[in-house]
Order: C-alpha cells, then sequence, then structure tokens
C-alpha cells in the first residue's frame, strides 16, 4: 500500500493549503440586460446599450466535503435563478442617474424590467455579484467555502473582476 498516498500525511506535510473551483455562466446563459453610465462624459456609453453578461465564480475552502469537493455546483441553483432575475432581459439603472425617474417609467410602462442598483457597470455589477453570491455561498456550506473572485464579461473583449480583500 505503499503506493497510495496518506491525505493526512500530505496535509501535515504541506502545512495545509485551499481549493479553488471555478464555475461559469457564460455568454451564452442568456443574461442580456440593458444599461447606460450616465457619468461617462461623451462616451457612448453614456448612451442605453446592452450586452448578453458572463459570470465567473472562483470558490475557495481549505478542507473538502466528504465528496472530496471543494464546493457542490448543484448548490448553485438559487445563484442561478438570482442572476437570471436580475440580468435577463433587465434595464439596469443607478440610483443616482438624474434620468431614473424617465427610465423607471419603462417599467411602470411596460416597456422594460427595471432593476435600480446603487450603480452600474461591469465593476460594479461584479461587486454587486461577489456581495450577493458571497453570502450565499457561505450560508450554504456554514463558512467552510468562500467565494474568491467574481468576473463579469461584457463580451469576449472586457471584463472587470472584483475580489474581496
Amino acid at each position: 500500500m505503499d503506493h497510495i498516498l496518506d491525505p493526512v500525511r500530505l496535509k501535515s506535510e504541506s502545512g495545509g493549503g485551499t481549493y479553488r473551483s471555478t464555475k461559469t455562466y457564460d455568454h451564452n446563459e442568456g443574461l442580456s440586460c440593458t444599461f447606460r453610465q450616465w457619468r461617462a462624459g461623451q462616451s457612448h456609453c453614456r448612451l442605453l446599450h446592452g450586452y448578453a453578461l458572463a459570470f465567473k465564480f472562483v470558490f475557495v475552502a481549505r478542507e473538502l466535503d466528504e465528496r472530496h469537493w471543494c464546493f457542490d455546483f448543484g448548490g448553485l441553483k438559487p445563484v442561478r435563478q438570482w442572476l437570471h432575475e436580475m440580468f435577463d432581459h433587465t434595464l439596469l439603472v443607478a440610483a443616482d442617474d438624474p434620468e431614473r425617474d424617465r427610465l423607471e417609467e419603462l417599467g411602470r410602462l411596460g416597456l422594460a424590467d427595471v432593476r435600480v442598483l446603487p450603480a452600474v457597470g461591469c465593476e460594479a455589477t461584479a461587486r454587486l455579484v461577489y456581495a450577493r453570491v458571497n453570502d450565499m455561498v457561505q450560508t450554504s456550506t456554514d463558512g467552510r467555502v468562500w467565494l474568491e473572485s467574481v468576473e463579469v464579461r461584457e463580451h469576449g473583449g472586457n471584463s472587470a473582476l472584483y475580489t474581496c480583500d
């Protein structure tokens, strides 16, 4: 049995460590939303525009579960559902947008499914998603697993990454 590595001995020899696993919801997930970055000045980003967003999550644990997994991806059903509620055919409006009332009126008229957020844009979205998903993950694993980072991709060329220090 010398050829079988003893995980207890490995841990004591290596001084511990961390495990990481990732989950991606790609552009084909259908998370197409519209927003505008009103603070963008003369940039075309100040106008309403949209993307099919993609999300990548990095999970971390110091110990594996009884199945030897960092995180059970089956536990992400509530995360996927929330992502669809927030970003599937929605209009994201910054809370401080000077045109907020007009944009919310689109919702009242049945022309848009409006979400008012503290801020909009890739970076702000990554932070918002991190906060929500990290809470969900830590609750479902009793703190054994936490979220290291969230990457939000607008398309193949642009993304933003949020990590909590």
